[in-house]
């Protein structure tokens, strides 16, 4: 470390691996350590891990941490996890069920039954929660439907990160952020939902008293020893790992909207109270008391230009834990002229509720030629996410003023995804000095609970300099023409493939409609 002897940690746990930051109070150094554990599927559409893997992991990246700040003070060390996760616990607080992760598809007819009936509508108006299989109500429903002995012998129903906290100070809580995410929360009222619980069947005595997400308790004996860190030292609560990214790369103006992109994609902006979406695609969750974070998080990313580029190479490369198209297949594609030279591709290849047609709406290539190469298949794969993203910012800003957008994440690093994007996005657009970070996101946030920051914007200031800074980027007006006119055909296209898909369905669903119908039918579709 240099001559600042201060550091907060940062501990962001995310869906296979744990990343710790310990950050210099002035913002003089920064050492990150991370660890990964498994995500398990042992059934179609279900994706659980086990959560003392996760405690034992974030143990070991937080006491690597600490080897790393040679000797200097912790100030506090502060939490940050995915929201939608579920674990029941038992009366000694031991876990009775893995954790149920945010990507745990299993409660799919739940949420659909919900929205079949109606009361969708009604639930995410109360808790500012969406109705869909990641949620812990949903999840929590089909307990009680298919595993009533588990919900018998669960004394408390948790997030991972309520476990966690409680494995670092022996005490059992939750926080406004957390609970906010659970689908069972009266965002407005602030109190778990008596309307909401008598639904799923869970009593409010098995759920955690709701701390603010700058609550502070202190690190136990055992947790201390684990790690290397005095008993006592500060553990601030922190937020859900959506809003701590947000605060990480400073998008909290309330007129800015934060993008994020590595292999999925994230769109949010910060206002000052509960915001509701009526079409129930955005959630709403607490970043602190007074600043809300309402957005989505987007399904075909990078990953989907990734899928491409892996497609179309000639030579298949080694497994790789990078989710980002390979720079060589980007600079292909940075020949290709705007447009794709009429080619587009629909980035739907996992279901994304984002979608303005519906979840199940398949990817297509549209208008493919046999003058199109890979560039051209590649551009078209990155034109798609930054089309489909521009949509969900405007849906956006229909419910609150966006006038600029700050860009993070490992995407943007290429010029080809910031060009593209800043077009299409045909507003102020700034990269942010860092990526995507939810430890300092997570790490800010603590620096503000313990006093040493005047307000968030403070506290990311003083963690990291860069990350307040933003490099304008230009909007080319030729390009952010070529996608205005792009963007007004996608309707039209949308539901042409999703007349398709249904015919492919069925198709494949078995005999009953042959090639000739198939044909006839997709005719009639476009018009041919």
């Amino acid at each position: 470390m240099g001559p600042e002897r201060r550091v907060i940690l940062g501990v962001d746990v995310g869906a296979t691996a744990v990343r710790v930051g310990a950050f210099a109070v002035d913002g003089s150094a920064r050492h990150v350590r991370t660890r990964a554990y498994p995500l398990l599927q042992p059934l179609p559409g279900w994706q659980v891990q086990d959560p003392d893997v996760l405690v034992a992991a974030t143990l070991a990246a937080v006491s690597a941490c600490v080897a790393d700040t040679a000797g200097a003070e912790v100030v506090a060390l502060a939490v940050s996890s995915p929201r939608y996760g579920v674990i029941g616990l038992d009366a000694t607080l031991s876990p009775v069920t893995p954790l149920l992760t945010g990507r745990d598809t299993r409660s799919a007819e739940v949420a659909r039954d919900l929205r079949v009936s109606g009361q969708s509508r009604e639930l995410h108006r109360l808790t500012g929660t969406p109705v869909h299989p990641g949620s812990p109500l949903c999840k929590l429903i089909w307990f009680a439907r298919h595993e009533p002995y588990l919900c018998t012998a669960t004394r408390w129903w948790v997030g991972l990160k309520d476990y966690l906290v409680h494995r670092l100070t022996g005490t059992l809580v939750t926080e406004l952020s957390s609970a906010s995410g659970t689908g069972m929360f009266d965002v407005h009222r602030r109190v778990w939902s008596a309307s909401v619980l008598d639904l799923v069947g869970v009593s409010g005595s098995q759920l955690p008293p709701v701390l603010p997400t700058t609550g502070v308790l202190r690190l136990s004996s055992a947790a201390g020893r684990a790690v290397g860190l005095p008993s006592g030292t500060p553990v601030v609560v922190g937020a859900g790992d959506g809003p701590s990214s947000t605060l990480g790369m400073a998008a909290i103006d309330s007129s800015v909207a934060g993008l994020t992109l590595a292999a999925t994609g994230a769109l949010r902006t910060v206002v000052a109270a509960p915001l509701v979406d009526p079409a129930e695609i955005f959630s709403c969750a607490a970043l602190t008391e007074d600043a809300w974070v309402v957005g989505t998080t987007v399904n075909n990313g990078g990953n989907v230009v990734r899928w491409a580029s892996g497609a179309l190479e000639p030579d298949p490369r080694p497994a790789s834990d990078d989710q980002l198209a390979a720079p060589e297949l980007l600079a292909l594609a940075e020949r290709i002229a705007p447009g794709s030279d009429g080619l587009v591709m629909l980035p739907y290849l996992l279901a994304d509720r984002t979608s303005a047609v519906d979840p199940g709406l398949p990817g297509a290539y549209l208008g493919l030629r046999s003058e199109h190469s890979r560039g051209h298949l590649v551009r078209a794969a990155v034109e798609g996410v930054c089309l489909h993203l521009g949509g969900v910012r405007d849906r956006l800003a229909e419910l609150t003023p966006v006038s600029g957008v700050r860009l993070a994440g490992g995407a943007f690093r290429s010029p080809l995804w910031r060009a593209v994007m800043a077009a299409v996005l045909d507003c102020p657009t700034q990269v942010a000095g860092e990526d995507d970070d939810a430890a300092l996101g997570a790490a800010a946030l603590g620096l503000f609970a313990i006093g040493l920051a005047a307000d968030l914007t403070d506290a990311v200031t003083r963690l990291s300099p860069e990350s307040a800074r933003a490099e304008p980027v230009a909007v080319d007006p030729t390009l952010a023409t070529t996608y205005r006119g792009l963007r007004a055909k996608l309707p039209a296209l949308r539901t042409v493939v999703g007349r398709v898909g249904e015919i492919l369905d069925e198709v494949a669903a078995g005999p009953g409609v042959g090639w000739r119908a198939t044909t006839t039918a997709a005719r009639d579709v476009v018009g041919g």
